[in-house]
């Protein structure tokens, strides 16, 4: 299985980026997927994740600015981000937890990272 992410980049404060995740290879059934974001000087913290079912978790951070979404048929979640803020600046990991058969416990998988900057 592969998290394949794009969308980030660098953008002024108070501007919008849309990062989106796909996920291919040996899938069963997807059962969260999700954003998650990390800086030097802090861990990896949870910004958003979305249930197969469509039930979403935002951040306390992010809320009234991100908007999580998911479109099941191509395995991929999008995170919108507006009014972006100079300490959104971080890399932002795709996550998804799968069932990659009808045996065994979900898996997690990690996408490989995109940077997103927030500077004028």
């Amino acid at each position: 299985v592969q998290l394949q992410a794009s969308g980030g980049g660098l953008v002024q404060p108070g501007g919008s980026l849309r990062l989106s995740c796909a996920a291919s290879g040996r899938i069963f059934s997807i059962i969260t997927m999700g954003w998650y974001r990390q800086t030097p000087r802090k861990q990896r913290e949870l910004v958003a994740s979305i249930l197969s079912g469509g039930m979403t978790n935002i951040a306390d951070s992010a809320k009234g600015r991100f908007t999580i979404s998911r479109d099941n048929a191509k395995n991929t979640v999008y995170l919108q981000m507006n009014s972006l803020k100079p300490e959104d600046t971080a890399v932002y990991y795709c996550n998804a937890v799968l069932m990659d058969s009808t045996l065994g416990a979900p898996k997690g998988y990690w996408g490989q990272g995109t940077l997103v900057t927030v500077s004028s």
